[in-house]
């Protein structure tokens, strides 16, 4: 069984705002998102298939969720790094959290806390929307 987060989501993304502030600039800040997605599990061939595709992505984006003890998991690549970095961000907040906490948590203002959305391409911001929302799709269902 997986371990579930030691932090809350509020918790972690307090974290990320520390770590993005400390960053300063925007190219200090893009470098951190896409370590972030350098240190994402590879995701199986068998979970690249079409229906967890992410659409409205810039890249090709796949992310695939899985219940566990009454929290949401959630594994993720793309073959872009900014992308897969956004992902990966969006799974330190998200993957292992009960559908509710997800439901609750305010990602728009979030994001716009940690500044990313003014910090990417339309096309890019417009991904992003689309990955926080494959995740509340994914807490919605269950």
């Amino acid at each position: 069984m997986t371990t579930p987060p030691a932090l809350s989501i509020d918790e972690t993304l307090a974290e990320l705002v520390e770590e993005f502030d400390l960053l300063g600039d925007w190219e200090g800040r893009i470098g951190y998102v896409i370590d972030l997605g350098k240190g994402l599990d590879p995701l199986p061939d068998a979970a690249r298939i079409e229906a967890n595709k992410v659409p409205g992505c810039a890249a090709q984006v796949w992310l695939s969720s899985r219940r566990e003890a009454g929290r949401l998991w959630f594994d993720a690549d793309s073959d872009s790094a900014l992308s897969k970095g956004n992902i990966a961000l969006l799974l330190k907040l998200y993957s292992g959290r009960a559908p509710a906490e997800i439901l609750g948590f305010d990602a728009r203002a979030a994001l716009d806390r940690l500044g990313l959305p003014s910090a990417l391409t339309r096309q890019r911001a417009n991904g992003l929307n689309s990955m926080v929302g494959r995740i509340r799709e994914a807490a919605a269902a269950g």
